[in-house]
């Protein structure tokens, strides 16, 4: 009898445990999580729309359980304070440029627009980073080199940005040398200026005056679509899509570590995938509303023209050169460029086939329509 009596007891304990488990279990699955999207972006860009997308997704496949706000630019902190508000748990989570912070490490650039010297355009940057040593070197950039207490995903492949528009054509390298030209700074400036070309590097909210006023004769921004909304198509007639300065352009959401490891598994596993559900959005988006832009471009007058070829050359040339002092000035970024550059190599043979079978399947089929 005492004996049946301990049983019983047992059961009784372990039924109690188990129902206290499973509360416990139901509770963390119906908890919601509410956070916050700093962009560096207006709400008007494309990009911030495709964040939007992305808090959407994540409510839906989370059935509510992950509820983001998207702010735009400045709604919290401006654009280039976003990774340290991270980190600091000011807001949960922001959306920007790796080369943001290039400031603070020169590595940060090789995560989002790459030197061409690499090889690399961006499906071998996504392919790279996601299935080879990116993601893992940038974690230790993020956390161990510059101890930042935030989670980095790569999440928007928006390259390549053009070279630019312009308020006269130019057909050799020689013209395009005595333009002023409007260049990203870093690595980008210096290869430009490398070139003979005169590149001056000022923030998007001058390129409209300074053009309207003469001062620059050329100027980069960031695609036909958003291009746009800046109004450089209201002043210069010239648009020149091949450029090398960006040509892979990736947009990142970093979240704040704390709140990443209070999510559950199942709730990082959705981020995760929503991550990669925005990676290909963001494909999709870009060629259909850059396309759309470019058409409506040529209907409103502006010539979209070809980048002189002797340009590709001269680029990578001069980028040779320049890339040389940071090499040798920081060890990380040797290390990740020379990950980058063997990654590109590897994939060269059969990747620069492919492309050239897509390019081919495009120029014929629009010989035959007649265009």
């Amino acid at each position: 009898m005492r004996r049946q009596l301990h049983r019983l007891a047992v059961s009784g304990l372990a039924a109690a445990v188990l129902g206290l488990v499973s509360a416990g279990s139901v509770q963390a699955q119906e908890e919601t999580y509410e956070f916050s999207i700093q962009t560096a972006v207006p709400n008007s860009s494309i990009y911030f729309g495709l964040v939007q997308d992305f808090a959407d997704r994540l409510e839906r496949m989370s059935g509510g359980r992950l509820q983001a706000r998207v702010l735009p630019d400045g709604a919290e902190v401006q654009a280039f304070e976003i990774l340290d508000a991270v980190s600091d748990g000011i807001v949960e989570a922001g959306f920007a440029w790796p080369h943001y912070w290039s400031g603070q490490h020169s590595s940060y650039v090789l995560f989002s627009n790459v030197p061409a010297s690499t090889g690399m355009d961006q499906d071998t940057l996504m392919s790279w980073y996601y299935e080879g040593e990116g993601h893992e070197l940038y974690t230790e950039l993020t956390e161990e080199i510059m101890g930042y207490n935030t989670v980095p995903f790569l999440v928007q492949p928006m390259g390549p940005d053009p070279l630019g528009w312009f308020s006269q054509p130019f057909e050799s390298m020689e013209q395009f040398r005595q333009l002023k030209y409007r260049a990203p700074p870093g690595i980008a400036g210096r290869t430009y200026n490398e070139m003979g070309v005169p590149a001056v590097a000022m923030p998007g909210g001058e390129i409209v005056p300074s053009a309207e006023r003469g001062t620059i004769d050329a100027a980069e921004w960031i695609g036909p679509a958003d291009d746009r909304a800046l109004g450089l198509s209201n002043i210069w007639d010239y648009y020149y899509l091949q450029g090398l300065h960006q040509q892979t352009d990736v947009g990142e959401i970093q979240f704040n570590k704390d709140f990443w490891e209070s999510l559950p598994d199942d709730l990082q596993a959705i981020v995760e995938t929503a991550v990669l559900a925005s990676t290909a959005k963001t494909q999709n988006v870009n060629l259909r509303e850059n396309s759309i832009a470019v058409q409506q471009y040529q209907e409103e007058g502006i010539e979209v023209r070809d980048t002189p070829q002797e340009y590709y050359r001269a680029f990578i040339e001069a980028q040779n050169t320049i890339i040389q002092d940071y090499l040798e000035a920081d060890e990380f970024f040797a290390r990740v460029y020379q990950s980058q550059a063997d990654f590109a190599e590897m994939v060269y043979p059969y990747h620069s086939r492919n492309m050239t079978l897509w390019n081919n399947l495009i120029q014929e089929a629009a010989e035959a329509r007649g265009e």
